[in-house]
């Protein structure tokens, strides 16, 4: 299995990796763990794809997840499945309000909390933006791949993934 997970935030990626993951050691990488710097600046693109293809690179079977088109184009040639997580802006919001918190991505739950106005603004422009991020970037990657993949248009459409 080598998977990828892409979609907006709050879509439930994470949650899809964490549940076929189960009690298996697949390694998983969100893709935020490399796009980002400590001083939440988007890290230049090449450093970002040193750190996938070094993950891709030194693991046999593995999950990754995110919202980034660039980086989840160039993991595609690696793949064997591509899932595209397209519940609806409302779903997403929702996942966003009840998301506990992300050590790994905030240093307290408080600052998190603090981040919350502004990340649910971003996904609720997702079908409006025109950047890597967005709906119509997203469709794109996900029309133009040609091997095995599946798109999820509800929540309910997750349950046995």
């Amino acid at each position: 299995m080598r998977l990828v997970l892409l979609g907006n935030s709050g879509a439930g990626k994470s949650m899809m990796a964490r549940r076929i993951i189960g009690n298996e050691n697949i390694p998983r990488l969100s893709l935020d763990e490399i796009a980002w710097d400590e001083g939440a600046k988007r890290k230049p693109l090449d450093a970002s794809l040193r750190q996938l293809h070094a993950f891709i690179q030194t693991h046999d079977r593995w999950i990754i997840e995110g919202c980034y088109s660039d980086l989840v184009e160039a993991a595609l040639p690696y793949c064997s499945e591509l899932r595209f997580l397209n519940p609806g802006i409302e779903a997403c919001v929702a996942h966003c309000n009840r998301r506990p918190w992300e050590p790994e991505k905030f240093p307290s739950a408080a600052e998190q909390e603090a981040m919350l106005h502004r990340l649910i603004q971003w996904v609720k422009d997702y079908e409006s933006r025109d950047d890597e991020y967005s709906l119509k970037r997203h469709r794109r990657v996900f029309d133009n791949y040609t091997g095995p993949k599946r798109e999820y248009t509800s929540v309910a459409s997750y349950a046995g993934s």
